[in-house]
């Protein structure tokens, strides 16, 4: 047995699927056909669409050898993909060298708008869909699967087409020397789970250590970095595996908008993050401070978020839930906009956009078109509304969906890590 599948034994996932019999499973499926009513979400694809999808994945190692003159050919770069166990598609790589005076930072993103624009039927459906839906147990996606899980996914030992986002950071401070953002081909030398990642942390002589070490110490740089800028950071355990992804796109996504907006003068759909009011800023830090075991060091009450970030780091763990949900009730919801007034107070950035994830979000499809044609769609307006709308819809599917679940017994976070089984009447009362 693997590392990784022994890690994998240990863990929720290798518990094999969660067993519903025949009656809770359709009890199931209908509640999902209400909240998809509700919340106008669109299971299934239309024809057209699932056409057009399948035709774009026809032909594609030709496709790519015609495209490698037009592109930076980063085939033998060292590049590898990290994504949980159960992923469908990988979206996202990295590559890494540490230089003199600088590391080099290379995020690639699957380009997705190669095969999706706006002048195809899956573009229009993408933006009717406005984003991935993630509901425990099931997934309604916002492109056709049978192109996001084939040639849009940074799959190992494979030339794919991507957006590459190179960015070269002074080893002092971590600000970016220079940006390049380019469409490339790459091959990834391997898809790694969070658990393999943190097994090649510790083995010095597995394949990618080196690289993965040496990105982990940027990304805990860069995760220092952002909270003593004030960044809010509301999972202070996240292990190594989840910080190198984390920081790396957070780095990757930031840089995009930094682009557009000062190299280019272009606008973009960005993340605009409201500030609470001082008052419910207080408030949220009086109802922590009134937790048992819970302080708030005195130094920090001037920046609330880094208040929260240091009572985070020393409180009680069975805390931790009511320290995050007090600050999550007064934090106004993010939208998407065309103008960045205000930026992101949750992460302190002045500017923020997203652009690492156009499989499963349409702001990212739409910045990254944004970022090929160096100009923006006539209704970008209407495109963030969209956007915004279609997450908020989402969220509020998932968390009805996630209510049913515990109603009829079942545990949401299981179903989410395991999947679902169904089987007779008489196995299925064994188990529940």
């Amino acid at each position: 047995m693997s590392d990784d599948a022994q890690a994998e034994a240990g863990t929720v996932e290798g518990q094999g699927p969660v067993e519903v019999s025949e009656d809770l499973a359709r009890h199931l499926e209908n509640k999902r056909e209400d909240l998809f009513e509700e919340f106008e979400l669109r299971d299934e694809f239309p024809p057209e669409v699932l056409e057009e999808a399948e035709a774009r994945t026809e032909g594609v190692t030709a496709e790519i050898e015609d495209e490698i003159d037009e592109r930076k050919d980063l085939r033998d770069l060292t590049t590898w993909t990290t994504d949980p166990i159960d992923a469908q598609d990988f979206d996202d790589a990295l590559s890494i060298e540490e230089r003199d005076d600088e590391y080099v930072l290379w995020v690639h993103i699957a380009d997705v708008t190669h095969y999706v624009n706006p002048e195809t039927a899956m573009w229009d459906e993408a933006v009717e869909r406005g984003n991935t839906v993630y509901l425990p147990g099931y997934t309604v996606h916002m492109l056709p699967p049978v192109l996001a899980e084939t040639v849009c996914s940074l799959v190992p030992n494979e030339d794919r087409l991507a957006h590459t986002v190179e960015m070269h950071l002074d080893k002092e401070n971590l600000t970016y020397e220079n940006i390049e953002i380019y469409k490339s081909v790459i091959e990834s030398d391997e898809r790694l789970t969070y658990a393999e990642a943190e097994s090649r942390l510790e083995e010095p002589d597995a394949d990618l250590h080196e690289e993965n070490a040496l990105v982990y110490d940027l990304a805990e740089q860069m995760h220092e970095q952002r909270k003593e800028d004030g960044s809010l950071v509301l999972n202070p355990a996240r292990d190594r595996a989840h910080t190198i992804i984390e920081e790396c796109m957070l780095k990757a996504n930031k840089a995009v908008t930094h682009e557009l907006m000062w190299n280019r003068g272009v606008s973009a759909m960005y993340r605009v993050h409201p500030q609470p009011s001082p008052d419910e800023w207080s408030e949220a830090l009086r109802e922590i401070q009134d937790l048992d075991g819970v302080s708030i060091p005195g130094s920090t009450w001037d920046d609330p978020r880094k208040a929260v970030n240091a009572t985070l780091e020393d409180a009680p763990e069975r805390q931790l839930d009511k320290i995050q949900w007090a600050v999550m009730k007064v934090m106004p919801r993010a939208r998407y906009m065309n103008d960045p007034f205000g930026g992101h107070h949750a992460l302190n950035f002045e500017i923020y956009g997203h652009f690492t994830s156009p499989i499963r979000r349409l702001s990212d499809l739409i910045n990254h078109w944004i970022v090929y044609q160096n100009d923006v769609p006539e209704n970008l307006v209407e495109l963030c509304d969209r956007a915004s709308d279609k997450q908020k819809d989402a969220e509020q599917c998932e968390r009805e969906y996630k209510d049913f679940l515990q109603e009829v017994g079942l545990d949401p976070m299981a179903v989410n890590n395991r999947g679902i089984e169904v089987v007779d009447e008489s196995e299925a009362e064994k188990t529940l």
